[in-house]
């Protein structure tokens, strides 16, 4: 907790209040009200937590307004232009950039727990073939629990570190056999010889029948994918893993509450509701009309994947993830796709119109993970499990931060209780 310089006084009443400020190393200061209800009788009000501050981290800094992410200080746009997806797990769990020797221990530590309990196969086996992907992976996920017993003493670091590997290793292959399921292929086992965004790739691609060469720039754009969602700050995925992890709950569990969380459409849904927007306009020339309707205020059309509820000016992922999608639709073209046609060219409209640029409508991450997932050949409904894939080591390390601050308690949000009062209870025969 930073050091408390200045205090805020309260007055209710005829009575005042003084209490704490603490100024971050980023961001505005923040009114410690820790002891309100204790010292004055009332809680503060603020659905959604969207002004308060429910801890102290030092992982991810985001300021909305100036397009700022830091992931330990570092730039975004500097981590996924130089760097790679498993070296920014590991800057994310321990907090500093690994020499060349710990990211080698690191990558084939993480390399070789990527396959799961053989048992486990039979959990997916138990899912209908039309089950979405998330269902199966939150169950999946939640199950491992059960097999993993060495790493569910949270109270023990060594087996924290255990869960945190064994968790950021199993979720691709998680992710690509619910994938599979899904569709009717027989499962991929992972591979040693193939980085950790390319192994993704073939276990999702790769058929017994023939072999399956991933494409690296495919692979590099899925690496970015990754790196441009492994952390978001306290979202509600996030703070649903670190309200878990209070009561004590397992990793594994922990985790796949962040997961059921980040299913919602409203949360990591974003990008299947961008594409799915792209196929509702279906071609071209169809295009100033929704961009006529998106700026008619009585219409309810929204352009999906543009705009952004923290960033207020622009997203700074998306600069580094349009280059992506500029590479993958170089290599496979748009020709015979007409929802990348419709992308590419609601993309060049939009930025040339004024509208647009006045209302700071730009195109953000998930517009352009959107457009490379498609074009990879993704089904919408594996967009959130491989979001939820990235976001992993975030929860982690977020967990990991939680478990060893000694400040923390069981979540134990208040309320504004606007029911019945008091009341007798009335026999069945007098009502």
């Amino acid at each position: 907790m930073a050091d408390t310089q200045k205090t805020a006084q309260l007055t209710i009443g005829d009575q005042s209040y003084d209490l704490p400020i603490h100024s971050p190393t980023e961001g505005p200061d923040v009114i410690d009200i820790r002891k309100l209800y204790g010292q004055a009788g009332v809680f503060t009000y603020d659905p959604g937590f969207t002004s308060t501050a429910a801890c102290d981290s030092t992982i991810t800094y985001i300021d909305g307004d100036a397009g700022v992410l830091l992931h330990r200080g570092y730039p975004i746009d500097q981590l996924a232009g130089k760097s790679h997806y498993l070296e920014v797990c590991f800057l994310l769990l321990y907090g500093y950039l690994p020499t060349a020797a710990e990211l080698e221990t690191f990558e084939n530590t993480i390399t070789r727990h990527t396959m799961i309990h053989e048992q486990m196969h039979n959990f997916f086996r138990g899912f209908r073939r039309d089950a979405h992907p998330m269902a199966t992976m939150v169950g999946v996920v939640g199950a491992m629990s059960a097999f993993y017993h060495d790493s569910t003493d949270i109270s023990d670091e060594r087996q924290r570190e255990i869960a945190s590997h064994r968790l950021i290793a199993k979720m691709p292959t998680i992710a690509a056999m619910a994938y599979k399921y899904s569709i009717g292929q027989p499962f991929v086992y992972p591979r040693n010889d193939l980085d950790y965004a390319a192994n993704f790739l073939h276990m999702c691609f790769a058929v017994p029948a023939e072999e399956y060469v991933v494409d690296p720039i495919l692979a590099r754009a899925m690496d970015r994918i990754f790196t441009l969602h492994a952390d978001h700050e306290q979202n509600a995925s996030t703070s649903t893993v670190r309200l878990a992890s209070s009561s004590g709950a397992n990793p594994f569990a922990c985790i796949a509450a962040g997961i059921a969380c980040l299913w919602g459409p409203a949360h990591g849904g974003a990008n299947q509701a961008c594409l799915e927007m792209l196929k509702e306009i279906g071609s071209v020339d169809r295009i100033p009309e929704y961009i006529a309707r998106a700026k008619d205020k009585n219409d309810p059309f929204r352009l999906m994947g543009f705009g952004h509820r923290v960033y207020k000016n622009f997203d700074p992922r998306a600069t580094v993830m349009k280059q992506s999608a500029d590479e993958v639709l170089d290599l496979l073209g748009v020709e015979n796709n007409p929802v990348l046609a419709v992308a590419k060219e609601l993309e060049r409209a939009a930025l040339e119109d004024p509208y647009f640029a006045e209302k700071k409508l730009f195109p953000n991450v998930d517009f352009y993970s959107g457009i490379i997932l498609e074009a990879m050949g993704f089904p919408t409904s594996m967009f959130t499990p491989i979001f939820a894939l990235s976001r992993t080591v975030g929860w982690i390390s977020q967990w990991k931060e939680q478990l060893a601050d000694p400040q923390m308690k069981i979540g134990r949000p208040r309320q504004l209780y606007m029911g019945e009062t008091a009341r007798d209870y009335v026999d069945i025969e007098n009502r």
